[in-house]
């Protein structure tokens, strides 16, 4: 009996360490994605992103946009994996080259310097597309907009998809429904989309993007007559016919570094930058509907943003055993 009982107890002693056992284990087993992924294995993961992240904001307030756009950039082409981070290599071709990204990602240096940092704390643990994810979140912060909770335990690809880069995230001069579609192939929806849209309250555009708009919408010579006829003057003041592509324009005129609802205003004054973001008030009753709702109430903006960031960062995640925990988000392990 006295040995019944000892055995008992040395069971129930087992089993109460399980928990922490299983937690120290840095493979996602279950494919859930969950806040407390880090919490045993790098307990100071977040903390260091943060720090990291509000460094590059206070030395250029644009890069909060950047980084946001990096997450974005790199979950539209194979899911939330950081295969935009890597740079071409032997016969793996980088998505940085893509016309999406081409002279216009940016940010990468940052990215560098959050995991040159985590693997001094924590060698080989946090994965860059956890990486990609947080520093969205923080940036969005620190521009004043809201925070959600993120959910981690991504692992990283060891591939890239150029092809996917060039066809899978919404362009500029996409349609409405083309952009609706890249949206619902991956699980997201038109609220999805209306909200995420408010990115744009903040960062720049390159002239090349929206050129057509002031000139030639239709192919008729005309310029686009859903702009602002006087805002469209004054964009073509720097943005010629010719020349100055990369001259770079407020997305958000009104607010430009302050992450806010006014992105929602401007499109509802016939003011949108581009024209992926004009035609939300042009091209669908049910879109403009939420334009409306989203320009009169932050709180909800805000609020729909977070929710959908959230969702956005669950587009096929690698768990598991499948792609790996890089060293260096440049470059596959080797």
């Amino acid at each position: 009996m006295a040995k019944s009982l000892s055995l008992f107890f040395m069971i129930i002693s087992l089993l109460s360490f399980a928990p922490i056992l299983c937690l120290s284990n840095n493979t996602n087993y279950n494919g859930y994605l969950y806040p407390q992924f880090y919490d045993r294995s790098c307990p100071n993961a977040k903390d260091i992103v943060k720090s990291v992240v509000a460094k590059a904001v206070a030395r250029e307030a644009r890069m909060a946009a950047s980084l946001l756009r990096l997450h974005f950039h790199d979950c539209f082409v194979k899911g939330c994996d950081a295969s935009l981070l890597l740079d071409s290599r032997g016969t793996l071709i980088s998505e940085k080259i893509s016309n999406t990204n081409r002279n216009s990602a940016r940010g990468f240096e940052v990215i560098d310097e959050i995991k040159s940092a985590l693997e001094e704390e924590c060698p080989q643990t946090v994965s860059c597309a956890d990486i990609l994810a947080l520093a969205a979140r923080d940036s969005t912060v620190l521009a004043g907009g809201p925070s959600w909770e993120v959910p981690l335990g991504r692992r990283d690809s060891i591939d890239a998809s150029l092809s996917g880069s060039n066809n899978n995230i919404p362009a500029p001069n996409n349609t409405f429904n083309t952009i609706l579609t890249k949206f619902k192939l991956k699980g997201l929806d038109l609220v999805d989309l209306v909200a995420l849209s408010g990115s744009h309250t903040i960062g720049n555009a390159r002239c090349t993007s929206f050129r057509q708009r002031l000139y030639n919408q239709s192919g008729n010579n005309l310029p686009d007559y859903t702009l602002d006829q006087y805002y469209a003057a004054q964009l073509r003041t720097m943005c010629p016919k010719s020349g100055g592509d990369q001259n770079l324009f407020f997305l958000n005129y009104v607010s430009p570094t302050k992450f806010d609802n006014s992105y929602y205003q401007n499109l509802l004054a016939s003011k949108g930058l581009l024209n992926s973001d004009q035609i939300l008030v042009t091209k669908n009753q049910a879109s403009v509907e939420l334009v409306k709702l989203y320009a009169e109430n932050n709180e909800i903006f805000f609020e729909q943003f977070a929710k959908s960031m959230v969702k956005m960062g669950n587009i096929s995640p690698l768990t598991g055993y499948r792609g790996e925990i890089r060293k260096n988000c440049r470059n596959i392990n080797y």
